[in-house]
């Protein structure tokens, strides 16, 4: 549907993005057009976000339930530093989420 091209970076930038992307999860499928939009996004900034299909896995499912309390995708599964987990719904904040952080 749609292709993005990867944005560069040195290798040493890139590690560190890598390193901080190991706290990131997003739950999704891949029909819906909202998900479509932040796996675009994820690519182009070349983000290696754990991708977590609800529909594929009922675990992802549940554990979505079970975290962010609904099972509306897509959603962010955000581990700050503490230990402290956030859910980030709409695929608009998640983009700026990612594009402020990482782009």
């Amino acid at each position: 549907m749609f292709s993005a091209t990867p944005i560069v970076r040195s290798a040493e930038v890139q590690n560190d993005i890598d390193h901080a992307c190991q706290r990131l999860a997003l739950y999704h499928f891949n029909s819906c057009p909202f998900c479509q939009r932040v796996r675009v996004r994820i690519q182009r900034l070349a983000l290696p976000i754990e991708l977590r299909d609800i529909q594929r896995d009922p675990r992802h499912r549940q554990d979505l339930m079970a975290g962010g309390g609904r099972t509306m995708v897509p959603c962010l599964r955000i581990e700050k530093e503490n230990g402290a987990v956030e859910w980030m719904y709409e695929s608009a904040d998640i983009n700026r989420y990612l594009e402020r952080r990482f782009g």
